[in-house]
């Protein structure tokens, strides 16, 4: 009788191969490699990593072999777990498990094979280029000046063994020639932006005379390379592009060797270059990761909050590594992340830092370390101090910026700060309240109804909040930026939105939130749905005009934020006035007024007050 077999999306696996995968698979050991897991009970516990979550509800069973949160029900075997964290498919999951325990898979269906094919052919081709490079520059005379380029940097052989760091010589044909030997496909080495096609149909090597480094995947494959210029030469760094297998923005170099120390440290570091990652690793920082080039992506971000939610951020200590630094911020808090910004002298790198002051020095440095709270209120308050001249106006200003930046649970510790910093009293700063939050209520009109707030137009600062139009603009900001969804899906529920056709988009945005990555994500998502399509289209087409335009991350925190505050508000109000009428009912009727009743209005008053 044949085995049975699943079948997902055309292709047939037998479940045999799965049980085996399962079998030799540890759970624990696998997953603890990017979740640090902590023995409670009968399982293991840790900070999910599908979600934004201070409290751990992440737990992992060994010995019945499955994982489950409780905070956003994600579950299921190893393969699913490894599915939902790679973003894989069923089969591509089951094979990297599979060849990480030598259990051969049966062939898929001749779609899949070939791009599997193709992807494993580049890995090869990858594979063998990163193995040339090391060799040149490990035996080969052709190395000398790339050995004496890295004796210069500090770099001895053991970083260079544990780095795969190499060398391509100053030859047009020397990888060339490595690759047909090695019986590589010349079209594959150039997809994989190893070589370029010359006139004549031959083809020549795209790196020369560089310090080679590369970039692994998580399961071990080697995905890209950044050469080094030894001298002046521009470009400093020749990165690869776009591959079938490496994608510009979405990974991190180093992350998987990386992955257990920031595991095990619950922390991580990251820092713009890879020599400055190379660095810290080889002074003992093994918790390091660079950005690979690029400007710090969401991708990145999420991939970070996989591992743990503590990150410090160590760039340049020049005008762009700050700016830089302060846009790294607002994405990692949009992707839950926990920044902390680590300052180094002006002029100087993590590399250059580390060899002239040593380990020890930058040790005191990640533990001197400011929250970014503290950097960016530091940074608004030099623009406020530099900007404005009268005591009212800064007053006005710093409060601002707390209900921009600070939660407001926190907001009384920060005043503390911010009036020092601006060298006014925190009293200052608190009677200014009621001039700067849009969110206090409303004044009473002539007739005694509220008078709302004016409807947001695109001159108008983005901090007011305006009850018809925030539905809209929460899904704006969803539009622009999906993953601020993971953080705000529960604190802004679907059940807030009055508009039917608003409601529902929303709600699938929720509910699918995890999936939704880039703004393609939510197009594809909706791509046939006529209704959703065109609120999408009106929201960003039409009424863009009329809608507030957020041009930074920080920003948009800051109004889905005060949507958040609005929501606490009229609840609070809500239930103020429902204990307003039955203590008046109470009173009128000659009953006794239960004590807790009385508290709790007290203290509804107070916090409407406040």
């Amino acid at each position: 009788m044949a085995a049975a077999a699943s079948k997902t999306a055309g292709v047939r696996i037998d479940d045999s191969i799965k049980r085996e995968v399962l079998a030799r698979t540890d759970i624990a050991e696998y997953i603890g490699q990017f979740v640090t897991l902590r023995k409670r009970g009968n399982s293991l516990v840790g900070l999910c990593p599908f979600h934004a979550e201070k409290t751990p509800s992440f737990h992992v069973h060994p010995d019945k072999g499955f994982f489950k949160c409780f905070g956003c029900d994600a579950h299921g075997d190893v393969i699913n777990y490894l599915r939902r964290a790679e973003n894989l498919t069923f089969p591509d999951a089951l094979r990297v498990l599979a060849k990480r325990a030598g259990i051969e898979v049966e062939a898929e269906n001749p779609a899949a094979a070939r791009a599997r094919g193709e992807k494993e052919a580049i890995y090869a081709a990858n594979n063998l280029a990163a193995s040339y490079f090391h060799r040149v520059l490990a035996l080969e005379s052709a190395g000398e000046p790339a050995r004496q380029y890295c004796e210069r940097r500090g770099l001895d052989r053991a970083t260079i063994a544990a780095f795969k760091l190499g060398y391509a010589p100053e030859r047009w044909d020397g990888l060339v020639g490595e690759l047909r030997a090695g019986g590589i496909d010349l079209p594959v080495a150039l997809a994989a932006g190893l070589v370029k096609a010359g006139q004549n149909g031959g083809y020549y090597d795209v790196y020369r005379g560089r310090l080679m480094i590369p970039t692994y995947a998580a399961t071990g494959e080697v995905i890209a390379f950044g050469g080094r210029a030894l001298g002046s030469e521009e470009p400093k760094y020749l990165n690869t592009a776009t591959t079938p297998v490496y994608t510009k923005g979405r990974h991190l170099y180093a992350l998987n060797a990386a992955r257990r120390a920031a595991g095990k440290d619950d922390a991580i570091i990251v820092v713009e270059g890879y020599l400055d990652c190379i660095a810290l690793h080889g002074a003992g920082f093994a918790n390091a990761v660079a950005a690979l080039g690029t400007a710090f992506t969401p991708d990145q971000a999420h991939e970070l909050r996989k591992v743990t939610p503590n990150v410090f951020v160590c760039f340049d200590a020049d005008a762009a590594g700050r700016a830089a630094t302060a846009k790294s911020v607002d994405i990692l808090r949009a992707a839950g992340c926990n920044p902390r910004i680590v300052a180094l002298p002006a002029g100087d790198d993590p590399d250059s830092y580390l060899r002239a002051h040593g380990a020890q020095r930058f040790r005191a440095l990640l533990d001197a370390a400011v929250s970014w709270v503290a950097f960016a209120l530091d940074r608004e308050v030099e623009a406020i101090a530099s900007g404005f001249t009268g005591a009212a106006e800064i007053a006005r200003r710093g409060e601002a910026l707390l209900a921009t930046h600070v939660p407001a649970q926190e907001r009384d510790r920060w005043r503390v700060y911010v009036a020092g910093r601006l060298g006014l009293s925190v009293d200052d700063l608190r009677k200014s309240r009621l001039l700067t939050n849009p969110l206090h209520f409303a004044p009473r009109g002539p007739d005694g109804g509220e008078r709302g707030p004016a409807r947001a137009g695109r001159h108008v600062m983005p901090g007011a909040v305006d009850a018809p139009s925030f539905e809209r603009e929460v899904l704006a900001i969803m539009l622009e930026e999906p993953i601020l969804l993971v953080a705000y899906a529960k604190r802004i529920p679907p059940e807030r939105f009055e508009d039917r056709v608003l409601r529902r988009v929303y709600a699938t945005l929720v509910d699918r939130r995890e999936e939704l990555l880039q703004p393609s994500d939510i197009r594809a998502l909706f791509s046939e749905d006529e209704e959703a399509s065109a609120v999408l289209d009106a929201i960003q087409g039409a009424e863009r005009s009329v809608t507030v335009r957020f041009a930074e991350s920080a920003d948009r925190c800051a109004y889905l934020d005060r949507v958040v505050e609005r929501f606490r508000a009229a609840d609070l109000q809500r239930r103020y006035r429902e204990l307003d009428s039955l203590l008046d009912r109470l009173h009128e009727s000659g009953e006794r007024i239960p004590t807790e009743l009385r508290e709790e209005h007290r203290a509804l008053l107070t916090k409407l007050k406040g």
